[in-house]
C-alpha cells in the first residue's frame, strides 16, 4: 500500500493513506474529500495529509478554506483528528461520543456523527448505521461499528472495517474463487447480546445492498477500493451475506 489520492468523480476523492503496526506492517487507512456544494466541501474521517496529496487538497479547497465540515464516523479512528483539526481549523469537526474522550483538545461539535441532525446537513450523502452491532464496542479490540455513508452522485461508498475488500489484483481474482467483499473478521464478537443480534446485521446488510445498489466504488479503509459495475455491488454484498448469515444468527442463540 502507499500514499495516493483517487478521484473517482468531479465531487468525490478518496485518499489511500499509511497504518504501520508496530511501526512496520501497513495496514492502510483512509479519509475521502466530498464537495457539497460550490465552494463547500466535507472530509469523511480524518487523515495528516502530506506532500503532493496535502498540495492536491489545499489547491481544490482554497487552501483549507472551503472545508466546511470533517466527519469522524469511525469511533476507533482518531489518531489523525488533532492534526486535521490543525489543518482545518475553520472546520466544524463531528465525531462520535469515543472520539471525544480521546480527542479531547480538539473542538468538537455537540451534534454526534450520527445523529439525524448531521444528516439533515448534508443531504448529497446518505448515512447507515449497522443494526445487531456495538458502534463503539466495549472491548477496544474489536473495531466492526463504523457509520457507513453512500454518495449517489460518484457512486461512492465509504465504509471503515465494517465491510472491507481483499487487496488482489483482477487478474488473481479471475483465477481464484475468492469473495469481492468479506465482512470485519471480528464483526461476530461485535454483535449485541440478544438472540436476534445476526439476523439483524444480515437483515440490514441486505437493505443496503439494495438501498444503495449504485455503488460504483467502495472505499474500504484497511484494504483497497474494489470497483463494481451495475448490479454487481449488490450481488457481492448479498453473497457475503448468504455465506455469513448461518454462522452470524445462531452466534447469540
Amino acid at each position: 500500500m502507499a500514499e495516493e489520492i483517487v478521484q473517482l468523480s468531479d465531487t468525490f476523492w478518496n485518499i489511500r493513506g499509511d497504518l504501520r503496526m508496530g511501526g512496520v506492517f501497513n495496514v492502510g487507512t483512509q479519509c475521502s474529500l466530498v464537495k457539497v456544494g460550490e465552494g463547500r466541501f466535507v472530509f469523511l474521517d480524518s487523515y495528516t495529509l502530506k506532500g503532493e496529496i496535502r498540495e492536491r487538497i489545499m489547491a481544490l479547497t482554497d487552501q483549507g478554506r472551503s472545508v466546511e465540515a470533517v466527519l469522524n464516523v469511525h469511533p476507533f479512528h482518531t489518531l489523525h483528528c488533532a492534526q486535521m483539526a490543525k489543518d482545518f481549523p475553520s472546520a466544524t469537526f463531528y465525531g462520535s461520543s469515543r472520539h471525544a474522550q480521546q480527542v479531547p483538545d480538539v473542538d468538537w461539535a455537540a451534534d454526534l456523527v450520527e445523529s439525524d441532525a448531521v444528516a439533515a446537513r448534508y443531504p448529497q450523502l446518505s448515512f447507515s448505521m449497522p443494526d445487531g452491532i456495538d458502534y463503539i464496542c466495549a472491548d477496544e479490540s474489536v473495531h466492526a461499528g463504523s457509520l457507513l455513508v453512500y454518495h449517489a452522485e460518484s457512486g461512492a461508498l465509504h465504509v471503515d472495517d465494517t465491510f472491507n475488500v481483499l487487496p488482489l489484483p483482477n487478474a488473481l481474482r479471475k483465477v481464484l474463487p475468492l469473495p469481492e467483499i468479506a465482512l470485519h473478521p471480528k464483526l461476530k464478537d461485535a454483535l449485541l447480546d440478544t438472540p436476534d443480534a445476526g439476523a439483524r446485521f444480515c437483515d440490514w446488510a441486505e437493505r443496503i445492498a439494495s438501498d444503495w445498489s449504485g455503488t460504483r466504488t467502495l472505499c474500504a479503509a484497511h484494504s483497497a477500493l474494489s470497483k463494481f459495475g451495475e448490479g454487481e455491488f449488490s450481488e457481492a454484498l448479498r453473497a457475503a451475506i448468504k455465506r455469513a448469515r448461518p454462522k452470524l444468527s445462531k452466534a447469540r442463540s
